[in-house]
């Protein structure tokens, strides 16, 4: 079988290098272009362009996927079966109709459950059990055509939107090579979706999403804090200066004071409390400083009991 793979980040890694593994035909990546990052603003290549040249795959990298150019590309290759993974950009229905077996999407969630753009999150962010992966067809509605295959991931307590990342992309890589070598067979046997209202999007993150508010319960401000990891990060006011919480606990212990107010500090965290209890953050960053653990934090700076976070 002969694919085109499309993908960007990190996710789509594991699925393109399988592939190849696998011995499919890669006649080309695509995916997104170098983008400028770091203080230095220095143009670095997606994930997804490095594994490609490290498995020294051709890579092509327009701006409009569904330029004229692009098409006339993708239909010279007259490929079996695009494959995509995050890549980020929508494909419009003449670039979907050019395949023998068409687009194929390798979608971090139990479809119909979150369609969007960031499925991992937002099943953090909403306290799920479980998630997976469901590898489906393309077609013209948002993560809405029929199913291939699916599989289910539990959810552990300390998971984050970024190791459920890693492992949902490993089940995503296993999937997704289950369907192409066995292409007719999961064809024959697709199904398709159930609906369910907007309570199941899961839409692109916005920073202003990450800001904690204190008068929430401790499971809730705990979810926001795993599920926005490693962007944008849930965040809060200390003395009117923002601090970036990347990780962050929660007790039953019922404290004195305002929601949102500092009660105890010592090297194992910043105990704040909130409705129901306290949360404890274990990780933090202030502006111009780096990343790092309350007790690391606690050995040159003070965190002063009573203040109000906000």
């Amino acid at each position: 079988m002969k694919i085109i793979f499309m993908g960007t980040p990190k996710f789509a890694t594991p699925s393109l290098e399988k592939l190849y593994e696998e011995g499919i035909d890669i006649s080309l990546v695509i995916t997104q272009r170098d983008k400028p990052k770091g203080r230095g603003r220095k143009l670095l290549p997606t994930p997804v362009k490095e594994k490609a040249l490290e498995l020294e795959l051709e890579v092509y990298q327009p701006e409009n996927v569904n330029s004229k150019e692009t098409i006339e590309v993708i239909r010279n290759i007259s490929p079996d079966c695009i494959v995509v993974a995050a890549y980020g950009q929508i494909l419009k229905e003449e670039l979907l109709s050019i395949p023998k077996y068409g687009c194929i999407n390798i979608h971090s969630s139990l479809l119909p459950k979150y369609r969007g753009a960031a499925p991992i999150n937002w099943a953090v962010i909403n306290g799920e059990k479980e998630t997976g992966i469901t590898i489906m067809e393309m077609g013209r509605g948002l993560d809405s055509g029929d199913i291939l295959l699916q599989k289910s991931l539990n959810i552990k307590e300390d998971d984050d939107s970024e190791t459920l990342t890693d492992k949902l992309s490993f089940l995503g890589s296993e999937l997704i090579a289950e369907v192409l070598n066995n292409i007719e067979v999961a064809k024959k046997n697709k199904k398709p979706q159930g609906f369910y209202d907007s309570f199941y999007y899961a839409p692109m993150l916005k920073k202003g999403l990450g800001r904690v508010n204190w008068n929430q319960q401790r499971i809730n401000i705990r979810n926001l804090v795993r599920g926005l990891k490693p962007w944008p990060i849930a965040y809060t006011y200390y003395k009117n200066e923002p601090m970036k919480i990347y990780k962050a606990s929660a007790d039953d212990t019922m404290a004195g004071g305002n929601n949102g107010q500092i009660v105890r500090v010592d090297n194992s965290g910043i105990y704040v409390k909130c409705e129901d209890g306290v949360i404890i953050i274990e990780e933090l960053q202030f502006p111009g400083r780096r990343r790092t653990n309350v007790k690391e934090y606690l050995k040159g700076n003070k965190m002063e009991i009573g203040v109000q976070l906000n």
